[in-house]
């Protein structure tokens, strides 16, 4: 999407940081932006989240995100969509 993003992560340890790794993955992408002369701040900042709770929640959250450049007019199949996809399948 052009002005948002949607993924999904699961924590390696218990005592991981949610906020944390946001502030993280900003960090990162707002250093191998700034070349570009984006206007900023780039990033809102709040970041809203959701509790999966079983693969059927899975589900239908992946199915949102996936069809959303849909929804928007950016594509006319979701397929067509580049950069969205799995790195690897969340297991519950």
């Amino acid at each position: 999407m052009p002005d948002h993003v949607h993924f999904f992560a699961s924590p390696i340890h218990r005592e991981a940081d949610l906020s944390k790794f946001i502030q993280a993955f900003r960090s990162l992408v707002t250093r191998q932006l700034r070349p570009l002369g984006l206007p900023y701040p780039l990033w809102q900042r709040e970041f809203f989240d959701h509790l999966l709770r079983s693969g059927e929640s899975y589900e239908t959250k992946w199915q949102y995100v996936w069809r959303n450049p849909v929804r928007h007019g950016l594509v006319k199949r979701a397929e067509d969509r580049p950069f969205c996809g799995e790195i690897c399948r969340l297991e519950l």
